[in-house]
């Protein structure tokens, strides 16, 4: 069975009481020995007196020592008074009990007689008679001028040992003050008892991380240790509090690694990793020339080594004030990261990886597209300057020729508006998609009026196109856009199929997700090589024959963002005869925002060690 420990409070209290217990003890016996030692230097003292006195009394002539002693008994109630004179050489003279002539023993050797002989005086207590037989309390004085001890001596009785004894009042008296101050001293304890108690119940419930107040401690009042508890419990909650806050800005941080789109891991000074997502792995195998397959690894791919250079030069110069932050950039593997190492007080250091091909790839392609756009702008203009030009310096033109060169200045404004107008479709869905009106369009009725609105062009090639859609084909989208892709992939047909072609438009299938569709011409076709490119905006097969035949070359880069904008894809492909060209593309129901135009949303895992 297992040994029940004391409580602090009943440590201390035991602990005390021993102390004061041996205290007193102490104190106790002191005292009674030196109130014993004080009676019997007062009854010494008494003899002492009696002795010198009878001395004094022995030089009258007329002077009975057994008489002055009988009275002197009677006086001062001794009757058990005893006196005995001891000449130098240790031979009784006188003794009032018996006579000296019965005395036949050499009195030197008694204690008392010894210190009265080297002090002039002594005295021994309990002693016992060699004479008598009983036990006497002597007391002895040496007088050199006639060689005489005179003694005195009590008989030790009842009488005396009561006489001798210490009074034993004060010792009562300290007992009752002891058992008092026992009380009081087990209240305090107790209190004090109670008092650990509460804060031992305090800090269980803070270890086991519940909520404490300063209520809890009401028993402790308005002590110095309720103070200083309730001080305790106000630092513990200001803890937890800013524990609370920090795990709450920990569980921010964690998210933000999660959803962020760069890749990101913190580490200790020891360059073991704190927090790391999945992004930050899967950048650095991009980067590295063999796979990563722990995080401990990154510390030896070899393109992230001016990183770590870096670190280890600021930890050996930095000084108070310095921005220690590292940027570079590595162009590896058809990808571009942008890497960022930031160093912290504490020597801790977070990278960051971010991809950024997409945005050097988008930023090629608008300066490409710049340059484009300026080359295709600049054909119209030129032109139209040109005529203009031709009209002003020569006012004698002929009214026929006058009229040809306006005819022609207006057809480059044409071909200028269209292209802005392009420019400004694309713009509208690749950077305002979300804000493009989105209503129910029937697609059958919309595709034979745009066949309805070529008519005029289609005669004038000897074009025929059919038809093969289901009545009220409605989907989810935006006309305009719908109405751009099917006028687009017309207009395509009619400039490059061809005289006396044939177009077909169809909706070869049909699921509950959307609708298949195939345009298609059994023209002059497009050779494989450009299949692939020609949805590139400005993209030409025959850049002569495109420029001349009016085209801007944004019609299919028009139409596959239109596509993608309605959750679909579209691709190209020759005719099935092997002449001519077929676009397939797909369109959903309901409108969904392709991620092509609005961001991919990346799924990641987060590292904590």
């Amino acid at each position: 069975m297992k040994r029940k420990s004391l409580s602090f409070s009943q440590y201390l209290f035991f602990s005390v009481i021993a102390i004061y217990c041996v205290f007193v003890a102490s104190f106790l016996y002191y005292q009674y020995h030196r109130e014993k030692t004080h009676k019997v230097e007062l009854l010494n003292s008494t003899l002492t007196m009696f002795n010198v006195d009878l001395y004094d009394h022995m030089a009258d002539t007329a002077f009975s020592v057994k008489d002055y002693v009988a009275r002197y008994r009677i006086r001062h109630h001794l009757q058990k008074l005893r006196v005995t004179l001891v000449d130098r050489h240790g031979k009784v003279i006188f003794d009032n009990d018996i006579s000296s002539e019965h005395v036949k023993d050499n009195h030197l050797d008694r204690e008392e007689i010894r210190e009265a002989l080297a002090a002039g005086s002594g005295y021994s207590i309990k002693r016992t008679s060699e004479t008598l037989g009983e036990e006497f309390f002597y007391s002895a004085n040496y007088f050199p001028e006639k060689e005489l001890f005179v003694r005195s001596a009590l008989p030790y009785d009842t009488d005396l040992i009561a006489m001798l004894n210490a009074d034993k009042g004060y010792l009562w008296f300290s007992f009752l003050l002891s058992a008092i101050l026992f009380l009081v001293f087990y209240n305090l304890t107790a209190r004090l008892g109670a008092m650990i108690t509460q804060l031992r119940l305090f800090a269980r419930r803070a270890d086991q991380d519940e909520a404490v107040d300063t209520n809890d401690l009401k028993g402790l009042g308005n002590t110095d240790l309720g103070q200083i508890s309730r001080h305790i419990v106000d630092i513990y909650t200001r803890l937890r509090k800013a524990k609370d806050d920090l795990f709450r800005e920990r569980e921010k941080l964690i998210t933000h690694l999660q959803i962020s789109n760069e890749g990101l891991a913190i580490f200790n000074p020891g360059k073991d990793v704190v927090l790391a997502n999945g992004l930050f792995m899967q950048y650095v195998n991009l980067i590295s020339d063999k796979n990563i397959g722990g995080i401990e690894e990154v510390f030896q791919v070899k393109e992230l080594q001016p990183l770590f250079d870096f670190i280890t030069m600021s930890r050996k110069s930095f000084t108070q004030g310095d921005l220690r932050q590292k940027l570079l950039v590595v162009d590896k593997n058809g990808y571009v990261f942008n890497l960022s190492v930031a160093l912290f007080v504490d020597n801790s250091f977070e990278i960051s990886i971010s991809d950024i091909t997409k945005q050097e790839e988008q930023a090629r392609m608008k300066q490409q597209i710049t340059q484009n756009i300026a080359h295709e702008l600049k054909t119209p203009v030129s032109s139209i300057q040109g005529y203009l030009e031709t009209i002003l310096n020569n006012p004698g033109l002929s009214s026929d020729m006058l009229k040809k060169f306006l005819e022609r200045s207006f057809a480059q404004s044409n071909r200028l508006t269209n292209l802005l107008q392009d420019i400004s479709t694309l713009t509208r869905m690749t950077e305002a998609g979300q804000m493009i009106e989105v209503t129910d369009v029937d697609l059958a009725f919309m595709i034979h009026n745009i066949v309805a609105e070529l008519a005029l062009k289609l005669e004038e090639k000897q074009m025929t196109v059919g038809i093969n859609v289901p009545d009220k084909l409605v989907l989810q989208g935006n006309s305009s856009l719908l109405y751009s892709i099917f006028r687009n992939l017309m207009d395509n047909a009619i400039a490059y199929a061809g005289n006396g072609t044939h177009v077909n438009i169809v909706c070869y299938s049909e699921d509950e997700d959307g609708y298949y569709f195939s345009v298609s011409d059994n023209g002059v076709g497009v050779p494989s090589e450009h299949l692939g490119r020609i949805f590139e905006r400005f993209y030409r097969v025959d850049k002569g024959r495109s420029r001349k035949l009016g085209g801007t070359g944004l019609g299919l880069a028009i139409v596959k963002n239109a596509v993608l904008f309605h959750g679909g894809n579209i691709n190209a492909k020759p005719s099935g005869g092997g002449h001519g060209l077929e676009f397939l593309f797909t369109l959903k129901k309901k409108k969904r925002v392709s991620s092509n135009l609005v961001g991919i949303n990346f799924q990641y895992s987060l590292y904590i060690p």
